[in-house]
């Protein structure tokens, strides 16, 4: 492999791997959600269930 193959692999793979450290932090770093923030799924009844056979 030639010098610009080497600096385009090098330059590649650096910017993911920025991307992907600076993805992991901001996940890492948000708040703790408390248990009353978690939403649950509306109760919708769809009657797909009522004849199901």
């Amino acid at each position: 492999m030639n010098t610009y193959g080497w600096i385009m692999m090098t330059v590649s793979v650096s910017a993911v791997l920025m991307l992907v450290s600076f993805c992991l932090v901001k996940v890492l770093s948000l708040p703790a959600v408390e248990m009353e923030d978690i939403k649950g799924p509306l109760e919708i009844d769809t009657q797909d269930t009522d004849d199901a056979d």
